[in-house]
């Protein structure tokens, strides 16, 4: 029997319906996943290869190299944490007191600072692509949300310190120490762990192997602050006492 204008509506809405359902159900199940298996490349990678190769850049090499977190040296994590999301091992995904302050900063006419926590930066660097739009952030925290329900803490930053850019090209710890430090991931050290950090979150202007004045500046805050926040111990504190020491 040919559709009626009154059931064509309804098909479309409930075909929209289960596409949505399936696409919340196939995201989720993805995440699962990463949960225990390592993530072969990132959206990041990908959208690096894809524009070096648009751009003619015939000697780019992408380098990355997934190391389990008993391989990595613990100064890597607490300095990425001291370095860019302090209160990474008690929020939810979302530092909502620096979303504040950079409305605030905006608001009142100065540079747009980030807020993003390090699950956020995971979810962005697995997931989604560069630029700034609505739907990419509302898709940012969508994932965000997925990633906090259902990993750890220790799988977030180790999936971070594993997909983060640290170099033109060069992804996660692994192959970061590998091309500027030549030394295995667990060996590095507190200084050089810090250096990685610095650079971040713009590891193409910035360099962990020919610094500027700026990265050793900030290269000697976030030791500092690794200090200060009591070193690696302070990634396995419980809650409150992480407060206290914030």
């Amino acid at each position: 029997m040919p559709s009626t204008p009154r059931s064509l509506p309804r098909r479309i809405v409930r075909l929209v319906a289960i596409l949505a359902v399936g696409w919340l159900a196939l995201s989720w199940l993805v995440v699962l996943v990463l949960r225990f298996v390592p993530p072969w490349t990132s959206a990041f990678m990908m959208e690096r290869r894809i524009e070096a190769l648009f751009s003619g850049e015939k000697d780019f090499t992408l380098r990355h190299r997934w190391v389990a977190w008993d391989d990595i040296s613990p100064q890597v994590g607490i300095a990425m944490v001291a370095g860019e999301d302090q209160k990474f091992p008690f929020h939810h995904g979302f530092d909502v007191d620096a979303i504040q302050d950079a409305i605030d900063a905006a608001d009142e006419g100065k540079r747009l600072r980030g807020a993003s926590t390090i699950s956020q930066q995971t979810a962005k660097n697995l997931f989604l692509w560069n630029g700034r739009s609505f739907i990419r952030k509302g898709l940012e925290a969508y994932f965000t949300v997925l990633i906090e329900a259902t990993w750890p803490k220790r799988r977030i930053l180790e999936v971070y310190m594993n997909t983060v850019e640290l170099g033109d090209g060069v992804y996660g710890v692994g192959a970061a120490s590998d091309t500027f430090y030549h030394v295995p991931p667990s060996r590095l050290s507190a200084a050089q762990a810090a250096r990685l950090a610095a650079v971040l979150p713009n590891p193409r202007r910035f360099r962990v192997d020919a610094p500027s004045a700026y990265v050793m500046r900030r290269t000697a805050w976030i030791t500092q602050q690794m200090g200060q926040l009591g070193g690696p111990s302070y990634l396995s504190r419980p809650a409150p006492e992480a407060r206290r020491a914030r």
